[in-house]
């Protein structure tokens, strides 16, 4: 009965890795059993986000499994319009460069539609599109990804199940979720040609992936809820052969997980209890200690009367649960004995590194636990993970530059060799296109912009300068948005900064939203780097260190934890709320319009205030004291 609830198939992975392998998996299946036929297999292919680790898996399979494409037929499901064909952005340059250009398949075999088509041929190409699947044979496989709104392909809400390949109209909200893909919100273009829904139905089999908290909404809709126009992916229920492959935090509000209890036998584990509790007392918006029998009978809670007897004892229970997570001490606090608090008082003062994935992170995810820490004598440590070089404006190198240039000025000092340089960034910004990569010397500009805001921001804390640590990982050093996949360059120097320092407490940012792809990757490098010292531990004193050190997860600019997975919450005063924001206000180049920003168009102090504000208003309404703001975490065992 666990799915009961859901219309169609929903397959859960522990991680988006997990569920592209399966899904690629699927793919070489059908490609191998049509080459044993000798006939064609026709592929419908997704952009976006959602299947890079899918492609990636595939160019794996092809180079070390032999998988061939040689046979392989494929339609893309959209592009912008209009967008040249080799733009950073354009689906086709990114197919090419996560796929097309890595395997075996016949160039001639591989369509897309034409973003740069003259606007009067349009239908006449969609057209054609639509006659060349039918010339092929159909597609047997179409993937698909999922937009927050849910789109499938660029079938925007209000898209009909009769509608075939078109130019539309992007919905606003997918314009503004799709402009971490260029500078600003105004380069991204108001259309695009897609596959209809009528087309999309057509295939004989249709996997649709999701990875990420963001589309668990818009996941429980498709697949739970009515089918309806509103929610193009819910159209997807009047098909036979259809299979949603999703990760754990994807599936997290699916009946299944949000409320097990209301699919069958539940065991009532206090982690259960607290998720019920709090949830039911959002619902009904009443304290913990205000919910009665009734409450529990009404909001199908009956079995965990009759486990557990009755309301009060129940609603004791989570409130401790609750106002055990609340802590002034983010380190433990020292000398003292504490039942249920989240830390240890022991050792202290510890050893602290904060993992800050770009050079804002830390203050922003969790300035005023960072604070906090360094005031209450811990040795803190702070890794800034990458440089966070593409997230720095033009004009902002401009003015540094104008700064360099009058410095030389003014000082008379004989530069020739950095003025040739600045000379030459100068030209190339000027000259500069807007699908142009920055040269090295304007990444490295850029960097040490960055680099200059985080060492201010740690001065502002009061941390040692010995204390500060620019990794620069090499996978985010491409100078575009795409990144390269983690690896033994960005493992090995974490590892050797964990041996170095030794740490008791490791905060590492766990907002797998970033739609940068960033913050994944940079935990996956600390994650990585823990368990192979770990697993070197065995039976060393050299590493005792390392059962002995807890990882707290943080999240940030992007999104927050649910209330009832918070393990340590750390209560701040408007004055505290205050210092953070003027520590924020130190990385002027992340105010005011920064490329890349995402779909949130607010500053990104204004996203942390909002956030932290929110979380203290939960725990108010809840029934625990109210605060000004809270910062949040959750303990990751590993």
């Amino acid at each position: 009965m666990v799915d009961s609830y859901e219309k169609i198939s929903v397959k859960v992975f522990s991680s988006p890795v997990n569920g592209s392998d399966y899904v690629a998996q699927q793919i070489a299946n059908i490609i191998r059993s049509k080459q044993k036929l000798k006939q064609n297999c026709v592929l419908g292919l997704a952009t976006g986000s959602t299947p890079k680790s899918l492609y990636a898996e595939l160019v794996r399979l092809h180079r070390e499994e032999k998988l061939s494409f040689k046979n392989v037929i494929t339609f893309n499901l959209d592009e912008y319009y209009p967008i040249a064909n080799n733009a950073l952005q354009s689906y086709n340059r990114c197919m090419r460069t996560q796929l097309f250009d890595h395997i075996d398949i016949d160039p001639k075999n591989i369509h897309i539609p034409n973003g740069a088509i003259n606007k009067e041929k349009i239908k006449e190409h969609c057209g054609q599109y639509e006659k060349m699947i039918e010339d092929a044979g159909g597609i047997d496989l179409q993937i698909l990804g999922i937009g927050n709104n849910g789109h499938i392909g660029f079938n925007e809400p209000g898209s009909g199940i009769y509608s075939k390949t078109r130019l539309i109209t992007l919905d606003n909200s997918t314009r503004i979720a799709n402009a971490y893909e260029f500078a600003n919100i105004s380069q991204v273009p108001r259309l695009a040609i897609t596959m209809g829904i009528s087309s999309i139905l057509k295939s004989k089999k249709i996997i649709l992936m999701a990875w990420g908290s963001a589309k668990a909404p818009v996941i429980k809709k498709a697949v739970e809820d009515d089918d309806s126009e509103h929610v193009p992916a819910s159209l997807l229920q009047n098909h036979d052969d259809v299979t949603f492959v999703v990760d754990a935090t994807a599936a997290a509000e699916l009946t299944r997980n949000k409320s097990p209890w209301l699919t069958g036998d539940c065991e009532w584990t206090p982690k259960m209890i607290k998720r019920a509790v709090v949830n039911m007392s959002m619902k009904l918006r009443k304290p913990v200690l205000s919910l009665t029998n009734s409450d529990y009978n009404e909001y199908g809670l009956s079995d965990l009367l009759v486990e557990k007897g009755d309301a009060y004892e129940i609603n004791l229970e989570a409130y401790y649960m609750l106002r055990d997570t609340i802590t002034g001490w983010p380190g433990g606090k020292p000398n003292s004995v504490i039942p249920g608090h989240p830390e240890r008082p022991a050792p202290y003062p510890k050893k602290v590194v904060i993992f800050s994935p770009h050079p804002d992170d830390d203050i922003i995810s969790m300035g005023g636990t960072f604070q906090r820490l360094h005031d209450q004598g811990h040795d803190v440590h702070v890794a800034y993970q990458t440089s966070g070089n593409i997230a720095v404006t033009d004009e902002f190198v401009t003015r540094f530059l104008d700064f360099a240039v009058g410095f030389e000025e003014i000082t008379g000092i004989d530069t020739k060799k950095s003025g040739k340089i600045l000379e030459d960034a100068r030209k190339f910004l000027v000259r500069k296109k807007s699908n142009q990569v920055d040269t090295h010397a304007i990444r490295s500009i850029k960097g040490l912009i960055r680099r200059g805001e985080a060492r201010a921001t740690c001065r502002y804390v009061g941390i040692k300068e010995e204390n500060i640590h620019f990794q620069d990982l090499p996978f985010y050093e491409t100078g575009t948005i795409e990144k390269k996949p983690m690896s033994e360059k960005d493992i090995r120097p974490t590892i050797e900064l964990l041996r170095q320092i030794k740490p008791h407490q490791v905060f590492c940012a766990g907002d797998f939203a970033d739609p940068h792809g960033t913050h994944i990757v940079c935990f996956n490098v600390v994650l990585e780097a823990l368990k192979r010292i770990k697993k070197e531990a065995a039976g060393s004193l050299n590493y005792e260190w390392i059962n002995d050190c807890w990882l707290w997860l943080y999240k940030g600019a992007w999104q927050e934890w649910n209330i009832e997975e918070i393990e340590m919450a750390i209560p701040m005063s408007p004055d505290q709320v205050l210092k953070k924001r003027f520590g924020i206000f130190i990385h002027q180049s992340q105010k005011d319009m920064v490329p890349f920003q995402g779909s949130d168009s607010r500053e990104f102090w204004q996203r942390a205030e909002e956030r932290n504000a929110t979380t203290a208003n939960l725990y108010a309404d809840l029934g625990l004291t109210h605060y000004a703001a809270m910062e949040a975490f959750v303990r990751w065992h590993y």
